[in-house]
């Protein structure tokens, strides 16, 4: 079997499983197990089948057992488990996949290559690095430095490959979040293997793990082990309720509420990571384009640190006005905006940072930014020296993820030095000390400690693993897919409150995703939770949908909660008009115009519906009043032309229409203004007309049928029918 066939044929078990045809599963799982060389798995199988067939027989015979449904899951958990064993060990023949070579190749390693004998390895390195600073030669700390990161390399590889954990691995993962001794980064790089490992297959004793992780005492591996889960929950979320063990450990760890505020927290920071391509690609055709542009103004503006030469009032106003023309004022807020609420706003400029030789490794990707990494070492010394405190204080902000550290400093290294001096330079000593008081940097440390800060960057550095690794068509890209950890029945009674749904619903509404929205806010009015706010949004949603009949049910809702809304009211008349509901849109307009006589947008709606009832007389008095508010309407002119135009009032129309004709007009224009002249009798005119709106429209068939529209309307105006198509033909 090839890789495809292999994948389609364990989908199709892992559907049966889903569908509880546990039988046809088995049978199919026999089928798959024929082509695999794995004699245990086999008779692993052999005997969850026996087991399942005396079950059936004992059922047949009317035999009372409690534990049926028990031994029923643990039938089917064992049969699920057999197929992605089989799954994984068949496509270890035929993948080319660094996944599967890593699987292939691990009886080479050395049989003491456990998870223990490398903690040892790993604890002893804070201990060897004092050792080297006293040594005066470099072999010894490059030897220390080499055994280490070699260590947890084959650490991170090994867990990641072993798709199984046997009781004796669990026991030693534990002592690893026991260990007071091992490096901190150390265990975060395990907890990273650990998850992409239960990504490729599941394995509940490495879930378990994760769980634990949650509570360790250090924020950087227990953000990990919570965005782990998260990610883990949602592409095993099938399975879930299988594992009565795994349910009762995550109503126990959200007993007093606090595991789903947590969740809830990475649920929204991974929907928000996937907002990163549309940030990224206006960063590249908006942003950055634009502050090019205007580097001159920007230079000559308060950014950064100014020149104390000048007069800080002697700005030119000039500047500002550029600055305001450019639009770039905007971009940068919106930016900060981003940067604010946590958004990836550096996914663009380090994109093309990640050629380094250091990120050829894939566990360097998901490494914790560390000084004393060989890499950085070979390039700033042990003990870095002059520009290093700028840009400590940088990576301390909270604002670059790991990755991203990593390819800062790599660059400024293979900077030329007279660059990077001159860079520098513009941060005198004097600067650089107010910038640290000013930033206090014990600030930006405890910031950046934040779990939820950690937990952001690290779903930043896994968004970089998966879109720009050099094997990241391997790996199953979850932030192309659609994450909805609140429909995972396993999760309801831990994510169903309604402070954690709204939080998730409101992100989705501002970031204008309407049915994502709608669908949560829904389950808050079952839930009963809704108030005038929430029917409000769920309205506007079902608007943004064009289900208005629908949202002027919410509308009315939230009016007979909050009555006489501004807002409400206007909305409604909206839907009604959508709706072509003209009378009822009418009325609630009027209530508009009672509490906001001079809204010219509320004025000209109305307007609007007493044209289409064809009350053209008091549509008028609308469209006058606002001619008279605004007297370089062309928007007003047009409705005034027209009503002046189907009631008869044709000297009256075309006043209006000459004064469009002189502005900006467009092709329907010009045919209006023909049937007017028409109207009035002056064919020639007319003629001309309806021959201009022809040339402005696309083709001579957008131009019949946009004539064919006011057919009727030309009849009722005393047109001949039989005049219409003569009139067609004069038209050039």
């Amino acid at each position: 079997m090839n890789e495809q066939a292999i994948q389609e044929q364990h989908q199709h078990i892992i559907t049966l499983l889903e569908q509880k045809r546990l039988k046809e599963a088995q049978s199919q799982t026999e089928a798959f197990l024929f082509n695999s060389n794995d004699w245990a798995l086999r008779s692993r199988l052999e005997q969850v089948q026996t087991s399942y067939q005396y079950m059936l027989q004992y059922m047949r015979q009317g035999v009372n057992d409690p534990e049926r449904q028990k031994l029923y899951r643990q039938l089917l958990v064992e049969t699920w488990e057999i197929a992605d064993q089989t799954r994984l060990n068949m496509l270890d023949g035929v993948s080319n996949h660094y996944y599967h070579s890593l699987r292939k190749n691990r009886d080479r390693l050395p049989k003491e290559y456990d998870i223990a004998t490398l903690q040892k390895v790993l604890e002893s390195f804070p201990d060897d690095m004092a050792v080297c600073q006293l040594m005066p030669d470099n072999q010894s700390l490059d030897a220390a430095l080499k055994r280490h990161e070699e260590t947890h390399k084959v650490l991170f590889l090994t867990t990641w490959s072993n798709s199984a954990w046997s009781v004796k691995d669990e026991q030693q993962a534990q002592g690893l979040l026991e260990s007071e001794l091992l490096p901190v980064s150390d265990l975060c790089l395990f907890t990273s293997a650990v998850t992409l490992s239960v990504m490729e297959c599941f394995d509940m004793r490495k879930l378990a793990w994760l769980l634990d992780a949650i509570t360790h005492a250090n924020t950087d591996v227990n953000q990990r082990a919570l965005v782990g889960v998260a990610i883990l929950l949602y592409i095993h979320s099938a399975r879930l309720p299988y594992y009565s063990e795994l349910m009762a450990r995550l109503t126990l760890l959200d007993e007093d509420g606090s595991f789903g505020k947590q969740l809830n927290r990475i649920y929204i920071q991974l929907l928000r990571s996937q907002e990163t391509e549309k940030i990224d690609k206006k960063m590249r055709e908006e942003i950055i384009p634009e502050m090019m542009k205007n580097v001159n103004i920007m230079r000559n503006m308060k950014f950064g640190f100014e020149d104390n030469a000048v007069d800080e009032n002697d700005l030119n106003p000039d500047w500002e006005k550029s600055f305001d023309a450019s639009g770039l004022e905007d971009k940068i807020r919106e930016m900060n905006e981003w940067q604010l609420e946590g958004a990836d706003v550096y996914m663009s400029t380090f994109t093309q940072l990640k050629s380094y030789p250091f990120f050829r490794e894939p566990h360097n990707w998901l490494y914790p930014f560390d000084m004393q990494h060989s890499s950085l070492i070979k390039e700033y010394g042990l003990k870095p020296t002059g520009d290093h405190a700028i840009l400590s204080l940088m990576v301390q902000s909270g604002f670059f993820c790991n990755s991203d550290k990593y390819s800062l400093y790599f660059t400024l290294a293979h900077i030329p030095q007279a660059q990077r001096d001159i860079m520098i330079s513009q941060m005198t000593s004097q600067d650089l000390d107010e910038l640290l008081e000013q930033s206090k940097a014990s600030n930006l440390q405890q910031y950046a400690q934040r779990p939820e800060v950690q937990s952001n960057q690290y779903i930043h550095d896994l968004y970089r693993f998966f879109k720009l690794s050099q094997r990241r068509s391997e790996f199953r890209d979850i932030f192309k897919e659609e994450i909805v950890l609140h429909r995972i029945s396993a999760l309801k009674e831990i994510l169903w409150k309604p402070e954690l749904l709204l939080a998730v619903a409101d992100f989705h509404f501002r970031k204008q995703h309407y049915a994502q929205s709608l669908e949560i806010y829904q389950i808050l009015i079952d839930l009963n939770q809704a108030d005038a706010d929430l029917f409000q949004k769920a309205g506007y949603c079902l608007q943004k949908e064009k289900r208005y009949k629908e949202a002027i049910d919410a509308y009315c809702k939230s009016d007979l909660l909050k009555p006489d809304h501004v807002w409400t009211i206007r909305h409604l008349a909206t839907c009604y008009r959508q709706m072509r509901d003209f009378t009822s849109a009418l009325e609630y307009y009027k209530k508009v115009e009672a509490i906001q006589p001079q809204n010219r947008t509320i004025l000209f709606y109305a307007g609007s519906c007493l044209a289409e009832l064809e009350r053209y007389e008091e549509a008028l008095q609308y469209f006058f009043k606002l001619d008279f508010m605004d007297a370089n309407s062309i928007k007003t002119w047009r409705a005034i032309g027209w009503c002046s135009y189907v009631s008869g009032k044709y000297e009256q129309a075309m006043k209006y229409y000459e004064k469009i004709l002189e502005s900006k007009p467009l092709a329907t224009d010009y045919l209006n203004a023909g049937h007017v002249a028409w109207g009035l009798g002056n064919l020639e005119k007319a003629v001309e007309l309806y021959s201009q709106a022809a040339s402005e429209s696309s083709n001579r068939e957008t131009f019949l049928e946009m004539f064919s529209k006011d057919k009727e309307t030309l009849i009722k105006q005393g047109i001949e029918e039989k005049e219409i198509p003569l009139m067609l033909d004069l038209i050039p």
